[in-house]
Order: C-alpha cells, then sequence, then structure tokens
C-alpha cells in the first residue's frame, strides 16, 4: 500500500503575531489633556482673573495705593517665584475698581493681607467684595500692573442703580469690565506705562460710572474676603451626619 503525500502549499499571508512591542493606539483621559495644554501654554501654575470692588477712606492717595499694591506684589514674587500678578486699577473718588490675574495662592495672599489690615483697623480699602472669579483662564488680558485715575467731573442726572435690577447691574459691570480689559490687551504694548491717567479720553464709553461701584460695595449677594477664604480653606471631603454610625463598630 502506498501513501502519495501532497507538499503543503505555503500560505502568501505571511503569520503576523500580536506583540506587546508593536506600536498601540493612544489612550488617555480627561486628566492627561488638561496636562497636556498646560504643558503646551508652558505654565507652571494654573492662572485665575478676580474682578473687585472697594470703597476708600477719604483723602487717600494714588501713592499710598500704588506703594501698597506694589509691595504686596513684591512679596508675594519673592515667596512664589514665577508667579506675578498683573491687572488693571481704576481708582474713584470714593471707590476702586481692580482686576487681578494670577495663581489661587498669590489671588488669596492678597485677600488675607487685606483681612489682616482690616483687622489692624484704619485700612484705606474698605467694604471689598468680590463680584466674579474666572478660573483656568487661557491667557492673559494684562501684560504687567496698571493704574488709572478716573477724576473726570460726571453729572449724574439719576441713579441708574435705582431703576435697574440686579441682574442688568452686574451684566453691564460684566461686559463693560470684559470690553475695557480687551481693548487694553490690543492697544498697551508690553513695557509700556499703559493707559495712565487718561483712559477716559481713550475708551469713554467703556468706564463704568461710580454709581455702580458703590452699589455692589454695599451689595449682600456678593462675597467679602472673610467668605470667600473660609470657603477656600475648607476641606473637600466633608463627613455627613449620614455617614457616621454609632455606636461605632468593634472586631472581636
Amino acid at each position: 500500500m502506498s501513501f502519495s503525500v501532497h507538499p503543503r502549499k505555503n500560505s502568501k499571508k505571511p503569520l503576523t503575531l500580536e506583540s506587546p512591542l508593536l506600536p498601540q493606539v493612544p489612550r488617555g483621559n480627561y486628566l492627561h489633556l488638561l496636562e497636556e495644554k498646560q504643558r503646551l501654554h508652558l505654565k507652571k501654575f494654573l492662572l485665575h482673573r478676580m474682578f473687585l470692588v472697594a470703597e476708600l477712606a477719604a483723602n487717600t492717595e494714588k501713592k499710598d495705593i500704588s506703594d501698597y499694591f506694589e509691595q504686596i506684589f513684591q512679596s508675594i514674587s519673592k515667596r512664589r517665584l514665577g508667579e506675578i500678578v498683573t491687572g488693571l486699577l481704576l481708582l474713584y473718588p470714593s471707590s476702586m475698581l481692580y482686576i487681578l490675574e494670577s495663581s489661587s495662592g498669590s489671588l488669596s495672599r492678597i485677600l488675607l493681607d487685606y483681612l489682616q489690615h482690616k483687622k489692624e483697623g484704619n485700612f484705606f480699602i474698605q467694604r471689598m467684595k468680590i463680584i466674579v472669579v474666572s478660573h483656568n483662564i487661557p491667557t492673559r488680558f494684562f501684560m504687567q500692573w496698571h493704574i488709572s485715575v478716573i477724576n473726570v467731573p460726571v453729572l449724574y442726572l439719576d441713579d441708574v442703580t435705582q431703576s435697574q435690577s440686579l441682574e442688568e447691574v452686574i451684566t453691564e459691570f460684566l461686559t463693560l469690565t470684559h470690553k475695557l480689559a480687551l481693548f487694553l490687551f490690543k492697544t498697551v504694548k508690553v513695557g509700556t506705562k499703559g493707559p495712565g491717567d487718561n483712559l477716559h479720553q481713550l475708551a469713554p464709553e467703556l468706564l463704568l460710572s461710580e454709581q455702580i461701584i458703590k452699589y455692589l460695595c454695599k451689595s449682600e449677594e456678593f462675597m467679602d474676603p472673610e467668605t470667600f477664604i473660609s470657603m477656600y480653606k475648607k476641606p473637600i471631603h466633608v463627613t455627613l451626619d449620614s455617614e457616621v454610625v454609632w455606636p461605632a463598630p468593634s472586631r472581636f
């Protein structure tokens, strides 16, 4: 008995084996995406923007205010390398509006310094209110710190805050301040002194009336620095009453 052996034909397709060394499809998550964005922007910290208003004590000089902020900014730069504070300060006859851009630690340091001076008494910044905080902003509006005095005499025929709701007032506040910040971002060059005290000539239609600033300082709907710092320091993980079991479980 004879057997005929047929040679096995080689498959035209080479045998492919899955190897762990082969490149795999990258799989990431949202945290990795945020970290990559931070790396591309060369950021050492998350950038935040804070809008504040406050009243000024009588006979407060511009030099006293500028010296105060210069001192606290230098203190922050020494303790937090690279975390510079930029923004804009508008000085009205009896109130102020300012925008700060920096890390959360630097912003909280400014608020804590204000609370310390307030505790000591006779501080020229009074009734401070935090209007809004923008977290993790992509870029700065201001490349440095600017101070402008708004001392143009204006005749207010009527108080708009008496006829408008809080929502309308805050909408006007945020709209004009953002437009003003964008205007300065496009016009003020890096390294220059900024608009100085001529801001009323450059963009008079973008300036808020002092009525609105004082109205927001007296409004109870916005946080004062004490409340904000208290929330800032409050732990994230809080033990609820429903999680507490009594008597406590014991092991034998």
